[in-house]
């Protein structure tokens, strides 16, 4: 249903409707940015257990495999933070910043597949290898997409 088609009777209510979800919006990026602020404190934290954990179990290859998934992890936090900074400064959010987190987070799980407690398989590894290039080629396509002259 069109806004032509609404009776006259409802335009106050429907702009009374309109500014609550504005509202309502803006207050659930506002906990959105608090809650990705919270667990920049609790990767960063986890981050250095894991280099602790490794330089006490003597096993630092282990240990920075998996203090480096955890990084990966805090990598993805925080381009998702600037993706909310920006859409918060008024800009719109961009599908780059998504598939940029997609692809860090397959690219952990390569970086992890070996201090796992089960050996992956032949399958897993390629379903996860195949993600990645996937992922990467669409995020250059969409970067070789905008280049080009509208």
């Amino acid at each position: 249903m069109s806004q032509d088609q609404l009776p006259d009777e409802f335009l106050k209510l429907t702009k009374i409707a309109i500014r609550a979800m504005l509202w309502l919006n803006g207050f659930a990026h506002i906990v959105i940015g608090l809650a990705l602020a919270a667990s920049v404190v609790m990767f960063t934290w986890l981050f250095f257990k894991d280099v602790q954990e490794a330089a006490y179990a003597h096993n630092l290859v282990h240990g920075f495999l998996h203090a480096l998934g955890t990084l990966m992890l805090l990598w993805s936090i925080s381009a998702l933070i600037s993706a909310e900074i920006r859409y918060l400064n008024g800009s719109k959010l961009v599908v780059e910043t998504f598939i940029e987190v997609v692809l860090v987070l397959f690219l952990r799980k390569l970086i992890v597949m070996p201090v796992q407690d089960a050996t992956p398989t032949v399958e897993e590894i390629s379903m996860w290898v195949g993600g990645a290039f996937m992922m990467g080629l669409l995020y250059v396509l969409i970067r070789w997409s905008q280049k080009q002259p509208q």
